[in-house]
């Protein structure tokens, strides 16, 4: 069951391959996010020293949350997946040229997971004949649906 989406991703990337990572979260976000405040449309995924951290994931904390912690909203956030999954994303984004984006936060047996995808960036002539495509698609849905 999916959480939050970002189509944004799939708007700006072509998406080779995904990844299902689980994520290192404090009490009060995952709260948070089963009350559905969670933002991924900013955020992105980096390696650092062998490892991959997501950034720029906003979590708004709960007003019923604990006083005496200090919530840190846009805080890095360590992905987790396998050693020889990591090995293989590394070399991929360090020498193809890929990139890592988050494309959704969903639950996997009551926890929190994120789906990461391998993805290369679009140019501007892709997003418009993408456009044109879901432009036409939609046109030709109505038109079927008049004739029906």
């Amino acid at each position: 069951m999916s959480i939050i989406d970002n189509r944004k991703a799939f708007h700006d990337f072509f998406i080779e391959e995904k990844y299902e990572a689980g994520i290192v979260l404090e009490g009060w976000e995952v709260k948070a996010i089963r009350a559905g405040r969670a933002n991924i449309k900013e955020a992105y995924v980096i390696v650092r020293d062998g490892e991959i951290f997501i950034l720029g994931m906003h979590i708004t904390a709960l007003a019923s949350a604990s006083t005496h912690v200090h919530a840190d909203p846009t805080r890095t956030r360590k992905l987790l997946l396998h050693a020889s999954e990591i090995d293989k994303l590394i070399g991929k984004v360090e020498r193809a040229g890929f990139t890592l984006v988050p494309l959704d936060l969903h639950y996997s047996k009551g926890r929190v997971k994120a789906t990461i995808g391998l993805a290369k960036g679009k140019k501007q002539y892709d997003k418009r004949e993408d456009d044109k495509k879901r432009d036409w698609e939609r046109e030709k849905n109505r038109l079927m649906k008049i004739k029906a």
